[in-house]
């Protein structure tokens, strides 16, 4: 099995000093119900942030510590069927931040729901597929950023909260932004046009108080990760899986000491799984004041797997 297919866990930190990095600030994430997004939503909440998470599926508040369910708000909603839909999430976070007695502001997007294609090739992608995809990676984020872009420079405008810092945006990409070989044509065009998409927001909004950079995990123990698991014996363009799997197995598989031959279960590998909480913490530093210098990055959480 190339991916960890464990469920989402309650997200318990090990020290009880509160971390206030994210104090006064709000964050929104999408596809916040599972994976990366949860992750995301569990470590931002406990650094002090007020949450707004989107996502198409409901969310299971008892994955979150019940001291956190006052700072965070869900919306149910599908960010591609409706084309309006991402501009009434972040309408949606402003007014949260207000019944909370907060700034009406986003301080922090994290655009982190996509979906996988099916290792189809350019030979074998459908239409369908190459849209839905292009869809979920690409378009949805790039909504996601123009909704949420004029309340982050009116905040940078602010002299009396904003100072000139209108926020954060963090792109959840992946290795296969950087590589043709670890994905169908369909994800691996979605991915690098999203980093496309970082580095020109990044750039065109430099000084106007607003950053924007991407992470691009490897193989995470993810819902992404659960789908390839679950459907390596059905489902895959047979061809592209067949490419793309020697790569994945670099990622996924360690090799024993002992033997010098591939791990084939769980017990065995030695922790070559990257976890949705490490990600998040990658996207936890991006997002703070100890990142202010950076931005236009495309930072890997891979294990140095993306080096190949």
């Amino acid at each position: 099995m190339l991916y960890n297919t464990s469920p989402d866990q309650l997200y318990e930190p090990r020290t009880t000093v509160v971390n206030p990095v994210g104090y006064g600030k709000v964050a929104l994430v999408t596809g916040c119900a599972s994976g990366i997004g949860l992750a995301c939503t569990q470590l931002l909440l406990e650094h002090q942030f007020s949450v707004c998470g989107v996502d198409r599926s409901p969310f299971d508040y008892n994955l979150l510590r019940v001291a956190d369910h006052g700072r965070f708000h869900f919306h149910l909603a599908d960010l591609v069927k409706d084309v309006g839909a991402c501009d009434e999430a972040v309408r949606i976070c402003l007014q949260a931040a207000e019944r909370d007695d907060r700034p009406r502001r986003v301080d922090l997007l994290v655009n982190v729901a996509g979906v996988l294609d099916n290792f189809a090739s350019a030979d074998t992608v459908t239409d369908s597929l190459w849209d839905h995809v292009l869809a979920v990676n690409l378009t949805v984020p790039v909504r996601m950023m123009r909704a949420v872009l004029a309340p982050m420079k009116e905040q940078a405008a602010n002299k009396t909260t904003g100072n000139g810092q209108g926020g954060v945006i963090i792109n959840v990409a992946s290795t296969a932004a950087v590589s043709g070989a670890v994905a169908g044509i369909a994800y691996t065009a979605s991915k690098h046009g999203l980093v496309g998409a970082t580095k020109n927001v990044a750039w065109r909004f430099r000084n106007e108080g607003i950053r924007c950079n991407a992470v691009l995990p490897g193989a995470v123990d993810s819902s992404v990760g659960q789908s390839i698991a679950n459907r390596v014996d059905g489902g895959l363009d047979a061809g592209g899986f067949t490419q793309a799997e020697p790569v994945l197995a670099l990622q996924a598989h360690t090799q024993r000491p002992d033997t010098g031959s591939p791990s084939s279960t769980k017990s065995a590998n030695t922790g070559t799984d990257i976890t949705a909480l490490e990600v998040a913490r990658a996207i936890l530093f991006l997002a703070s004041d100890a990142a202010n210098s950076i931005n236009g990055v495309c930072l890997p959480v891979d294990k140095a797997w993306g080096v190949m």
